[in-house]
C-alpha cells in the first residue's frame, strides 16, 4: 500500500477541530462514580505456567457494573521491591491470550498487568450487548445509537479500573503506572490516559478509535468500515452515532492526558489512517514524541517499536 493519507507535513501539522459534547467531562465522572460505587474485588489466582523466571497470576477485578473482568499479571521472580508496571491493553477481536504472549515487559524488569477485552477473543463476557437495537457485526456499533449504552462505555470503565486493579497488588509500584497497547489497545491507552490522571507514561501504538469521523471518511477497511455500513443503513441517525462516538474518541480523552508518552504511526496504515493518530498526538496534551514507520501498515514498528518501547520505559522509570 503506498502513502494514501497527507503528506508528512501536513500530517504533523494537522490540528483538527475536536468534536466534543459540552457534557464529556460529565459524563465521565458519572460513568466512572458509577463504576467505583462497586468493590475492586482484584483477586490474583497463582497459575502455574511452568516458567522459571517470572510468577504469574490469573487475574478478575470488578469493572463496569461490577462484572468480572479478566487479566494476567506477570512478574520478575526475583524482585526485591514493588515494581513499576505495565498496564496492557489488548487489539480488536483479542483477548488476553496466554501468559507466554506477553513476556517483554517482564523480561525487562517490569510487572506487567494484561486486561481482557469483554465480549471479545478472551474469557470475558459482556453481559450488556444490545442485540435489540439496530447495529452491524462486530463492535463499533453495538449500542451506538445513546452513549450510555454503547460498548465502549463499558470497556473503556474496565480500561480505568485494570490500573486500579495493578496498583492493588504489593508487587506494584502504584505511583508509576504506565498504559499501552496497539491498535484497539492504543485507543484504549488514550483513554485511560485522559481519566486516570496520575499514571505516568502512556504508549498508545497506531492508536484506533480516534478522529472516528474522519477515519470512516477515509477508509474502506474494518473496523472503521462497520460505522460505514451502519451509517449506510441508517443514514437518519448518522448525526446521532457520530454524537455517541464523541464522547469515545482518543482525540479528547488525549486533550486531558498529562503522562509522557511514545506514540507511534504506520505511514501506509489503511486500518487506522495516519491522520487519525496524529489529530490524537497533536491534541495530546502530556509531553510527547512519535515514532514513523515510513513503509509500515497497520503493524507500525512491530518489534522495532517494542525495542523503542523498551528505551522508554528505560529513561522514563530510572
Amino acid at each position: 500500500m503506498p502513502l494514501f493519507d497527507m503528506t508528512p507535513e501536513k500530517l504533523r501539522a494537522y490540528h483538527p477541530d475536536r468534536t466534543e459534547p459540552s457534557d464529556f467531562d460529565a459524563f465521565w465522572q458519572r460513568t466512572l462514580e458509577q463504576v467505583r460505587s462497586h468493590p475492586l474485588a482484584a483477586q490474583f489466582t497463582p497459575y502455574d505456567g511452568e516458567l522459571s523466571t517470572v510468577d504469574t497470576f490469573d487475574v478478575t477485578f470488578a469493572g463496569w457494573n461490577g462484572e468480572p473482568v479478566r487479566g494476567w499479571l506477570i512478574l520478575p521472580r526475583h524482585r526485591t521491591e514493588p515494581l513499576p508496571c505495565v498496564v496492557e491493553y489488548i487489539g480488536y477481536s483479542g483477548g488476553r491470550g496466554l501468559v507466554y504472549d506477553h513476556l517483554l515487559y517482564s523480561a525487562a524488569g517490569y510487572a506487567n498487568f494484561v486486561m481482557d477485552t469483554r465480549g471479545q477473543g478472551g474469557d470475558t463476557g459482556d453481559a450488556h450487548a444490545q442485540p435489540g437495537s439496530p447495529h452491524v457485526a462486530g463492535f463499533m456499533t453495538d449500542g451506538v445509537l445513546d452513549p450510555e449504552t454503547y460498548y465502549y462505555r463499558r470497556l473503556m470503565s474496565d480500561a480505568a479500573r485494570a490500573v486500579e486493579a495493578a496498583r492493588s497488588h504489593p508487587a506494584v509500584d502504584p505511583g508509576k503506572i504506565v498504559v499501552a497497547g496497539g491498535s484497539q489497545g492504543g485507543g484504549l491507552t488514550l483513554a485511560a490516559a485522559g481519566l486516570v490522571p496520575d499514571v505516568l507514561g502512556a504508549l498508545p501504538d497506531v492508536p484506533f478509535l480516534c478522529h472516528y469521523r474522519r477515519a470512516s471518511e477515509i477508509t474502506d477497511k474494518a473496523p472503521y468500515e462497520e460505522i460505514v455500513r451502519f451509517c449506510a443503513k441508517h443514514p437518519q441517525r448518522t448525526d446521532q452515532v457520530f454524537r455517541t462516538l464523541s464522547y469515545f474518541d482518543g482525540v479528547n480523552f488525549a486533550a486531558r492526558a498529562n503522562a509522557a508518552s511514545l506514540f507511534s504511526v504506520g505511514m501506509m496504515d489503511e486500518i487506522c489512517p495516519p491522520s487519525t493518530v496524529y489529530a490524537a498526538y497533536n491534541h495530546y496534551a502530556g509531553p510527547k514524541d512519535i515514532r514513523e514507520w515510513w513503509f509500515n501498515g497497520h503493524e507500525g514498528g512491530a518489534m522495532f517499536q517494542a525495542e523503542a518501547r523498551l528505551g522508554f520505559l528505560r529513561k522514563l522509570l530510572g
